[in-house]
């Protein structure tokens, strides 16, 4: 009797062992994915959480960058190929040195940096931190500009140029859109094409 009655518990501890381990074999899961199109982060092996499509940018919240220029003067050289096999990951906008260049949206200065490749350049991450713009090759920051600094959109804060690698003979505004995971810093971030946000924007 005592013998029947180990066998059975041992069957039911088997039992539920095996319940358990068929419970969280991979892709289990599905019934606590979001439904399609709710609000929620994804993230992939190797890559910061990102905000959903439901989170994208609007065009309707920027400005094109540089004062003077259309929409119609833009061109996308997001995918474009640089030097040490780098991707592009931004859209160049050319005008004259010394135009002005606008913040495309507001928010609140992060980091002034100079650095070789991007020469001087500005760092606004916009009102709820989810978007880092980046304005680079500029020939000098508006006055009074500082880190911590809140701007509106459509303000002045640089002039276009071409320090670090850009050419002496085509200034222009190297732009920039990265969405950025909770806690990324400045230098962090995945880069986004902000060629048809700034197409259809207003």
């Amino acid at each position: 009797m005592i013998r029947r009655l180990a066998i059975v518990l041992v069957v039911l501890i088997l039992g539920y062992v095996g319940w358990v381990v068929l419970l969280n074999l991979p892709g289990r899961d599905r019934a606590s994915e979001p439904a399609a199109g709710t609000a929620k982060s994804v993230s992939t092996a190797g890559s910061p959480a990102l905000p959903s499509p439901s989170l994208r940018p609007s065009a309707s919240d920027l400005t094109i960058p540089v004062e003077g220029v259309a929409a119609s003067q833009l061109s996308d050289t997001f995918d474009d190929a640089r030097g040490e096999g780098r991707v592009h990951d931004a859209i160049d906008i050319m005008a004259p040195r010394g135009t002005p260049v606008i913040a495309a949206a507001a928010g609140t200065v992060e980091k002034l940096f100079d650095s070789k490749l991007g020469g001087r350049t500005i760092y606004v991450r916009r009102t709820g931190g989810q978007w880092i713009d980046y304005y680079a090759h500029l020939d000098s920051y508006a006055p009074g500009l500082a880190e911590g600094q809140r701007v509106e959109r459509g303000q002045r804060i640089a002039t276009v140029g071409s320090t670090g690698d850009a050419s002496d003979d085509a200034p222009h505004l190297h732009f920039a859109v990265n969405a950025m995971a909770p806690g990324e810093g400045w230098w962090q971030g995945k880069a986004i094409n902000p060629y048809p946000l700034l197409r259809s924007s207003r």
